[in-house]
């Protein structure tokens, strides 16, 4: 039987605003790629990104140039090699994933031999802000075990050392997505490592970030927008002590399991984590976030609406999906 691909545009809103670097949202847009072969049917999620050059209309574009692939029963592998990394790929990618666990019977993770997820602590993001909102916002979120400050360059340390004031007892991540100047490289993870930051995402521009190998690393840093897929990593090592793998930047979990493979191989640690999507974004990355050693998978708690059947989150815990949502 002749495979099916319908593609769809949904908007989801944020729970208030949510902002970094480089400006704020209260909804998201995103794609969803649905293939089906007789009865059963496979999903996938993406968030097209601006700052990756990507946007609705172009990975709609690029998902629908691929019905040929897809009605003719096309593999991943084969999506892998005609189709470039980013959102496009990875809707398709996870869609075959679903579609394939569902006409087996199986479970997406015992397609690709690994065991079940466990249920998996996931950091919980506060909005780049005021020092004095952010420790507030912290106080409200007090109940998650390991929170993700966004931040934005100019006043950081004051914001980091207002949050742990506010929560003397929670682990503290941060993420500057691109923001730091070089000369603020030094003194403010100087200051985080003092307020017991345990990991700095992404605090100079990709391609810019050469002067990471020269610097001391007080805090652990996490590539992000520098890592895309494992072609990435021979530029990354002694850059970088950890790569944040995403699924919208790797095009898919096909690509997300050879990063994460390959990263910790060469001794690189490992973040699992996400655009703000729903659940079905979420639920293929859970399969990474078992190898990982920190895991940023609440893009659902920062929405105000998610899917039927979505992920269920139990304090800082997140579970596996059910076979209603994904795989």
């Amino acid at each position: 039987m002749t495979r099916t691909l319908r593609v769809y545009e949904e908007s989801f809103p944020v729970a208030g605003s949510f902002t970094i670097s480089r400006g704020s949202r209260t909804e998201i847009q995103v794609l969803v790629a649905e293939i089906a072969d007789g009865a059963n049917r496979g999903r996938g999620e993406c968030v097209p990104y601006s700052h990756y050059g990507e946007s609705m209309v172009s990975v709609r574009q690029q998902i629908e140039g691929l019905l040929p692939l897809i009605r003719d029963g096309g593999s991943r592998a084969e999506l892998n090699q005609v189709l470039a990394p980013g959102a496009a790929r990875n809707a398709l990618d996870c869609a075959l994933f679903d579609l394939e666990a569902k006409m087996t019977g199986q479970r997406a993770w015992e397609l690709v031999d690994l065991a079940p997820p466990p249920d998996l602590l996931t950091a919980f993001t506060l909005s780049l802000d005021s020092p004095e909102n952010m420790a507030v916002a912290a106080q409200e979120a007090k109940g998650h075990a390991l929170l993700k400050l966004k931040l934005g360059g100019t006043g950081d340390p004051e914001r980091v050392a207002a949050v742990r004031r506010a929560v003397p007892d929670v682990r503290l991540i941060v993420d500057a997505n691109e923001a730091w100047k070089p000369e603020m490289l030094v003194p403010f993870s100087t200051a985080l490592a003092s307020l017991g930051v345990e990991l700095i995402e992404q605090p100079l521009p990709s391609g810019e970030d050469q002067m990471l190998s020269d610097c001391p690393h007080p805090v652990p840093i996490c590539a992000d927008e520098s890592c895309h897929t494992s072609a990435d990593l021979d530029t990354l090592g002694g850059r970088y002590d950890l790569v944040n793998v995403k699924l919208d930047k790797s095009g898919g979990l096909t690509e997300g399991l050879i990063l994460t493979r390959e990263a910790k191989q060469r001794g690189f640690g490992v973040m699992v984590g996400c655009m703000l999507g729903t659940s079905l974004a979420m639920a293929p990355a859970l399969l990474l976030a078992s190898m990982a050693d920190y895991v940023d998978l609440d893009g659902p708690l920062l929405l105000a609406k998610d899917r039927p059947a979505a992920l269920v989150y139990r304090g800082s815990y997140v579970a596996r999906p059910t076979p209603a949502l994904w795989g």
